[in-house]
C-alpha cells in the first residue's frame, strides 16, 4: 500500500535531480569549467538526498528530528532557487524552464505526504476491525431507523383511528342533544299551553280535591346517586303500619299535608314504600 505514495515521490526526486544537476551544468558552464559545475550540481543533489536518506532513517526508527527536516528544505528551496535564477537569465525558453522550478519543492513535498502515510498506516487486522465496527454502526443505525418509522407509523395509525372515533362521538352526542333540545322544547310548549293546564286540572282534581296540579319539567342536569343499600336495609312496612304513618304524617300540622308534601316527608323520614303503596295508604287515610 505504501507503494502508492512511495513511488510519485521516488520519481520526482529522480527527476528533480537530474533537472537540478543539468541546469547548473548549463548555467555554470559559462564561467567555470564544466567539471567544476558538475561537483555543484552533486553537492546540491547530494546535500538534498543525504538529508532526505537521515529523515527517512529516523521516521523509521520512529523519531523526528527539526534540525534535518530544516536543512532538507534549505536544500530544496536552494535546489528551485537554482532553477527559477537559471529560467529568468535563459534567453529562450524561459518559461518552460520557469514552469518546472517548483519540482524540488514538490517532490519534498511527496515525501512529507508519504512520512504522513506511514505514521497513519494501519495493519490489516486494524483495518478489518475498523470496517467490522462501522459496519455495526451501520447496521444498528439502519435498525433504529426502521424501528423510529415504524413505531411513527403505527402512531399515526392510532391517532387516526381515535379521531375518527371521536368525531363519530361528536356526531352522535350532538344529534342526541338536538333530539333532547326538540324534546324538551315539545314538553314546555304542551306545559304553556291552556288545555294542558285544564286537563290535568282535571285529573288530579279527583284524587287530591282542592289541589291544582301544577307540571313541572324535569330538571336537565347533573344527578346524585340514590342510596340504594340504606332503603334495601329498611323492612317493608305492613299496609296497617303505612296507614298509621300516613295519617301521622298528613295531620302533623294544620291544615293537613297536601299528598305530595306528605310524600316528601315521608321518603325524608327513612321510610321505604312503593308509590302505588303510599297512594293507596293516602285515599284510605282520606
Amino acid at each position: 500500500m505504501s507503494a502508492k505514495t512511495v513511488l510519485p515521490a521516488v520519481a520526482m526526486t529522480a527527476v528533480s535531480m537530474v533537472l537540478t544537476l543539468a541546469v547548473v551544468v548549463m548555467w555554470l558552464s559559462t564561467a567555470v569549467p564544466w567539471p567544476v559545475a558538475v561537483v555543484v550540481g552533486l553537492g546540491i543533489d547530494g546535500g538534498w538526498l543525504a538529508t532526505l536518506a537521515y529523515e527517512r532513517r529516523l521516521a523509521a526508527q520512529g523519531d523526528h528530528n527539526r534540525t534535518v527536516t530544516a536543512v532538507g528544505w534549505s536544500f530544496g528551496l536552494i535546489a528551485a532557487g537554482v532553477l527559477v535564477a537559471h529560467a529568468l537569465t535563459a534567453e529562450d525558453s524561459a518559461g518552460a524552464w520557469l514552469a518546472v522550478a517548483w519540482l524540488p519543492i514538490a517532490a519534498k513535498a511527496l515525501w512529507l505526504v508519504h512520512s504522513m502515510w506511514e505514521r497513519t498506516a494501519l495493519t490489516p487486522n486494524a483495518l478489518d476491525a475498523i470496517r467490522g465496527i462501522q459496519q455495526e454502526a451501520r447496521d444498528l443505525a439502519a435498525v433504529a431507523r426502521a424501528r423510529l418509522r415504524a413505531e411513527a407509523a403505527t402512531e399515526e395509525t392510532r391517532l387516526t383511528a381515535v379521531t375518527d372515533a371521536g368525531a363519530r362521538v361528536a356526531h352522535v352526542q350532538a344529534k342526541t342533544a338536538q333530539t333532547l333540545s326538540q324534546a324538551w322544547s315539545t314538553l314546555e310548549t304542551a306545559r304553556q299551553g291552556e288545555e294542558t293546564g285544564r286537563a290535568l286540572t282535571s285529573v288530579t282534581s279527583p284524587v287530591t280535591p282542592g289541589v291544582t296540579a301544577r307540571w313541572e319539567l324535569p330538571v336537565w342536569g347533573p344527578s346524585e346517586p340514590t342510596g340504594a343499600p340504606a332503603l334495601e336495609a329498611v323492612s317493608a312496612l305492613t299496609d296497617d303500619a303505612l296507614d298509621v304513618l300516613v295519617d301521622d304524617i298528613r295531620h302533623s300540622q294544620t291544615p293537613a299535608l297536601s299528598y305530595r308534601e306528605m310524600a316528601a316527608r315521608f321518603r325524608a323520614a327513612g321510610h321505604s314504600a312503593s308509590e302505588v303503596r303510599l297512594r293507596a295508604a293516602w285515599k284510605r287515610v282520606a
